[in-house]
């Protein structure tokens, strides 16, 4: 089993050191970021759920620790977290669904740090 709290600790303690290095792309990937991700015509929530759906379609695991621990965060619910592995696992197939699996553990570990 991943530890996606750590994955997601990880992850950004290396962007960090990468920005440090690379600060104009990392400045720009953020901005981008923060731009893609703000409410507008659709909300934030939603944003990050689309996010998830598409990490786990890509199989990528620190895509997964940040967009379920920032879909949490903007609001959304397990059972809305839930449904969009299951549209990822539709878009995806197998692989989707393995990584499904991946995003509901995610989603598992930062609901228990929550309570």
């Amino acid at each position: 089993m991943k530890d996606y709290i750590k994955k997601y600790e990880e992850v950004s303690t290396q962007m960090e050191k990468l920005g440090g290095k690379i600060p104009k792309t990392m400045n720009g990937f953020g901005a981008l970021h923060k731009a893609s991700i703000e409410d507008g015509a659709l909300p934030s929530k939603i944003k990050e759920l689309i996010a998830l759906g598409i990490a786990i379609a890509v199989h990528c695991d620190g895509c997964i620790a940040f967009h379920v621990h920032d879909a949490i965060e903007n609001g959304a619910t397990p059972e809305e977290i839930l449904e969009t592995i299951g549209v990822a696992i539709c878009m995806g197939g197998g692989p989707a669904l393995v990584y499904g699996c991946e995003a509901m553990e995610a989603l598992e570990q930062f609901k228990a740090i929550e309570n």
